[in-house]
């Protein structure tokens, strides 16, 4: 199947999410501020989705990063999962995001 296109990721508690190979996380000097660069295009996330997408390393689930997020900002797990999922869900559905392959080398 050498070409077809990646399965979008339908984002969920044990979902493993990774920005994809052509969207690309920085900071941008000049805009003094986090960029997520994705082919023809720069968006500017805010602070909370930034530190969602730098959670996102294809080895933690969502779970954990909603764990450790309610864990640091002292919010309740629900909210913050509703929120991560949305986030996560939407960069998906635009390719931005993957799910982590399920054997890890």
């Amino acid at each position: 199947m050498d070409g077809a296109a990646p399965r979008r990721l339908a984002v969920g508690p044990s979902s493993r999410p990774r920005l994809a190979r052509h969207a690309r996380l920085k900071f941008d000097e000049t805009r003094e501020r986090w960029v997520l660069l994705v082919p023809e295009r720069v968006l500017a996330p805010d602070d909370i989705a930034v530190e969602i997408l730098q959670l996102c390393d294809g080895l933690k689930t969502v779970d954990l990063l909603v764990e450790e997020l309610a864990v640091k900002y002292a919010a309740p797990k629900d909210e913050i999962a509703a929120d991560v999922i949305a986030l996560l869900q939407d960069l998906a559905d635009k390719g931005f995001v993957i799910g982590a392959k399920e054997s890890v080398q």
